[in-house]
């Protein structure tokens, strides 16, 4: 008996010897094989090349600190040359878009409250006149200060562009106004955040960015969980419709969201002092359908991918436009035409428009309905993608 073991025991030894050394072969081997699996996994493959060109693409092209064209609006009550030169002055100038056609004051500042302007020039009465007898006369600029970054360079450009209009029209006897200080008074009023605070543009925008990273993922694992746990066939077993299931999965998470949103809002008050102009209802129903598409959307991830870590790759790959292009982090009208195009079908965009408009500036029903009904549209398509995708089959 005692024969056996001492049989085995330099055989034993000489095999922990050779595993011990190092081979190329199994090195060799094992990368095979994480090579083959990471091919099959066409999802990861395609995150491995695809996230790398997307952030080339969206910082090197997208990104712009330094927005031009900006929509200004100008309200010319003294149409004389100097008016005149300045107006011309403003549309040459890469940073202002001046509306072609004349704009009414209240059609004008229903626009800005819209966020369709950034800014209102207004040249008042007698304003030539009170330029030729020395009175410096003043020239309004109101402007959307919710996004002080988008602002601030276009209004350092201002007094340039007023002070070389003015040079070029004040020639002969009027000479004398060209030299020294700029001759009139350029007024801004920054509307809606006037002493500049960035927490009031950043804070409503973090109310949207939490939202769509935590229900978006949370969503995107559920289905997903259910098929690595085994417990999807139970789910498949149970007499319920396709879209019975959705509600039921999507709706936990919609509550999930609103407490998210009553601690965010209870923050913004009490830590930052952000104000809340509008009403109230306006911003928890239009938060209630953003949640909605959001989880949703989620939703329709978790029908697609065939694991957890497929649902976390296809929600990053959505949140990372959503957070560059929507306006959250880089003014929205810097980025080149392209760019804003996508971002107007991500819903962030449209619901920072919305939760800035209400806080910030007071806006009602009318001021973010056209920041609606592209949620809507959003959640409608993305619910028929999911009901088309589930299976109630295990194939």
């Amino acid at each position: 008996m005692n024969a056996i073991p001492n049989a085995a025991t330099p055989l034993a030894g000489r095999r922990r010897v050779r595993l011990r050394s190092f081979s190329w072969s199994r090195v060799m081997a094992v990368m095979v094989k994480e090579t083959i699996q990471m091919r099959r996994d066409r999802l990861t493959f395609a995150m491995i090349i695809g996230v790398p060109i997307l952030q080339l693409v969206l910082f090197g092209f997208a990104i712009n600190t330094d927005p031009k064209r900006l929509p200004t609006a100008v309200i010319i009550a003294d149409n004389g040359p100097v008016g005149r030169a300045i107006v011309t002055g403003m549309q040459v100038s890469d940073y202002f878009a001046v509306a072609p056609e004349p704009m009414g004051e209240a059609a004008a500042r229903q626009m800005l409250a819209r966020g369709d302007l950034n800014y209102i020039v207004t040249i008042p009465v007698g304003f030539e006149r009170k330029l030729v007898r020395h009175e410096r006369p003043q020239l309004l600029v109101e402007a959307d200060a919710t996004d002080p970054a988008a602002t601030a360079n276009a209004l350092g450009s201002l007094n340039e562009i007023v002070r070389s209009a003015i040079s070029h029209e004040t020639t002969g006897p009027l000479a004398s106004l060209s030299p020294g200080g700029l001759p009139v008074d350029v007024i801004v009023h920054r509307l809606y955040n006037p002493e500049g605070i960035t927490a009031y543009n950043i804070v409503p925008g973090l109310l949207g960015t939490i939202l769509t990273m935590t229900t978006i993922l949370m969503t995107a694992l559920a289905l997903t969980r259910e098929v690595e746990r085994g417990t999807i066939e139970n789910l498949m077993a149970m007499p319920a419709r396709p879209y019975e299931i959705m509600i039921g999965k999507i709706v936990p998470y919609i509550g999930f969201g609103f407490v998210q949103v009553a601690v965010i809002l209870v923050a913004a008050a009490v830590l930052f002092a952000v104000p809340m102009k509008g009403p109230m209802w306006l911003l928890l129903t239009v938060t209630l359908l953003f949640i909605a598409a959001n989880v949703t959307l989620g939703y329709t991830f978790s029908t697609i991918a065939r694991n957890q870590m497929q649902a976390m790759q296809m929600t990053f790959f959505f949140f990372l436009p959503s957070i560059l292009l929507s306006g959250f982090m880089f003014p929205f009208r810097g980025m080149p035409d392209w760019a804003q195009v996508i971002g107007q079908v991500i819903p962030l965009t449209h619901y920072l428009r919305v939760v800035r408009g209400v806080m910030l500036k007071g806006g009602g029903v009318p001021e973010v309905a056209n920041n609606v009904w592209p949620l809507l549209v959003f959640w409608a398509a993305v619910a028929g993608i999911a009901l088309v995708r589930y299976r109630r089959t295990l194939d």
